[in-house]
């Protein structure tokens, strides 16, 4: 479904967002990991974050373009 807001090239900017939902839940919830990992001197929560944030990134996806109207 295309928003009335977007014209004929909004399947372009949705395929963007999705990307960025997909990327950025890893890399925020991974960046939050390594930190802890660093300061807590272990090495299991940067995978777990890693893992955490992609779920996350799906989750948003899903919960965003999921549903048909």
């Amino acid at each position: 479904m295309v928003s009335p807001n977007m014209g004929e090239h909004g399947g372009s900017g949705d395929g963007y967002r999705v990307l960025g939902m997909l990327l950025s839940g890893p890399v925020f919830y991974g960046g939050i990991g390594w930190l802890l990992d660093f300061w807590l001197h272990t090495s299991w929560i940067f995978p777990l974050g890693l893992i955490g944030g992609v779920g996350a990134g799906v989750y948003l996806v899903i919960a965003r373009y999921g549903r048909s109207e």
